[in-house]
């Protein structure tokens, strides 16, 4: 079977598997354990635009979990169908920072892409933030100032309450001349992020607001 699932719609299948987990250990009532298990797999194949029948098989064995025993035979049969994240080379990183002078890349090992849904990484250089990010079935290439702050805020990639920071994009205004700041606040541990995304609809929203396209 070809991969077939992103990191983000794996996170989520995780956290289905975890509020399974947390059902069979707090409820006895069998018909509020069903209850749960048809949500779960409501959600789970909801994130999914097509399924084959192989593929519908293997997410609906989802509801057989009962413990963290059957969580980790699951998750351990989808991980191989995570689809790795796009690998990049030094031409196509030029295209997406046109701009960015002598930015170097920092991800050599190619076993760095296998659980990401976006790539971020600090240039002490330039002092700035980048961020390679899936949009519209594309890649995007974003980069502004990051200042972190000192205390937990919520990240608008993942939805949790973690380390942040604010993100900033400066783009060019209506007027000639002008400049728009937009951004908001992000994890500052980029794997941390990416293991907690669970959906791509926030990380599009972000990118949304600060590109205006």
């Amino acid at each position: 079977m070809e991969a077939f699932i992103r990191n983000d719609q794996y996170n989520m299948l995780k956290e289905q598997a975890q509020k399974l987990i947390n059902a069979h250990a707090s409820v006895n009532d069998a018909t509020v354990l069903a209850a749960v298990r048809s949500l779960t797999i409501e959600k789970a194949y909801s994130v999914f635009s097509e399924l084959g029948d192989e593929q519908k098989e293997l997410i609906g064995s989802l509801v057989t979990i009962k413990d963290t025993a059957g969580a980790e035979k699951f998750l351990a049969a989808i991980k191989p169908l995570v689809i790795p994240f796009q690998k990049l080379t030094e031409q196509s990183l030029k295209k997406l920072f046109p701009k960015a002078k002598k930015l170097k890349f920092p991800y050599a090992d190619a076993s760095d892409f296998d659980e990401m849904t976006y790539l971020a990484w600090d240039d002490k250089g330039s002092n700035r933030k980048f961020i390679i990010a899936p949009y519209k079935q594309k890649l995007i290439g974003l980069n502004g100032s990051f200042e972190p702050l000192n205390q937990k805020s919520l990240c608008v990639f993942c939805q949790k309450f973690t380390d942040a920071g604010m993100f900033i994009i400066e783009m060019k205004g209506a007027a000639v001349g002008t400049y728009i700041k937009r951004g908001n606040y992000i994890c500052r541990d980029a794997k941390a992020c990416n293991e907690n995304i669970s959906s791509l609809q926030h990380l599009d929203d972000f990118i949304y607001h600060v590109t205006g396209k």
